[in-house]
């Protein structure tokens, strides 16, 4: 009876292991982000929703990430008086900077080959969007059915934040902390370890309360 117990936890544990491994790497898609004090600040509004004031900058960066804690920020140039720096300023209107970044090629759909990243200078009206400064200065754009923004200059063709497996993800677009843990990606976790010490605790217990119960017994 202890023995099969033991077995069972054994077997749960692989399981657990198996399901963990077999989680998806993250999700294919355009982040936005904003300029704060010269730094990338992940946005917690759309584009469709944020409304930039004349001399913000904005953001997208296409990759594969989990979620926002690991997304990878916009490369290259990021300051206003560079980008906009040939659109000069006029009453009535309001210029926003754009800097778009269309990732790497591990980062591309399968057949795509992601365009050279570059900048752009939106002229708009005051009360104009961060959708409205993409349309304006970065189309063709693509929207899903849920609004959520798939294309930037018609990048990429097909596909809107669909699932990416961890056999297809790369570690060609880490983050800093996702390529402080690469030494270990390839070992066993500390998980593993912790689950393989608690099966062994188990086994010894039960291999004690075997014997005491054989010995009570005599």
């Amino acid at each position: 009876m202890t023995r099969r117990v033991v077995l069972l936890f054994l077997a749960a544990f692989l399981l657990i292991g198996t399901a963990g491994q077999a989680q998806a790497a993250g999700y294919r898609y355009w982040s936005f982000w904003e300029r704060d004090g010269g730094k990338w600040v992940y946005a917690t509004q759309g584009p469709s929703m944020v409304r930039p004031s004349d001399g913000d900058v904005q953001g997208f960066r296409f990759s594969v990430s989990e979620d926002s804690g690991d997304a990878a920020r916009p490369r290259g140039t990021a300051d206003f008086a560079s980008i906009c720096a040939k659109t000069p300023a006029e009453e009535g209107s309001k210029r926003v900077a754009l800097v778009l970044d269309f990732g790497t090629a591990p980062d591309a759909p399968s057949g795509e080959t992601p365009p050279a990243p570059r900048t752009a200078c939106a002229r708009l009206s005051p009360d104009a969007t961060t959708s409205d400064a993409l349309a304006a200065a970065a189309g063709p754009l693509r929207y899903n059915t849920n609004a959520l923004l798939c294309a930037i200059a018609g990048y990429p063709k097909s596909g809107c934040g669909e699932q990416v497996s961890e056999k297809e993800d790369s570690t060609a677009t880490a983050t800093p902390r996702a390529a402080e843990d690469e030494d270990d990606a390839d070992g066993p976790s500390i998980g593993l370890y912790a689950g393989i010490a608690v099966v062994a605790a188990l086994a010894g217990a039960a291999t004690w309360q075997a014997r005491r119960r054989r010995n009570a017994s005599r």
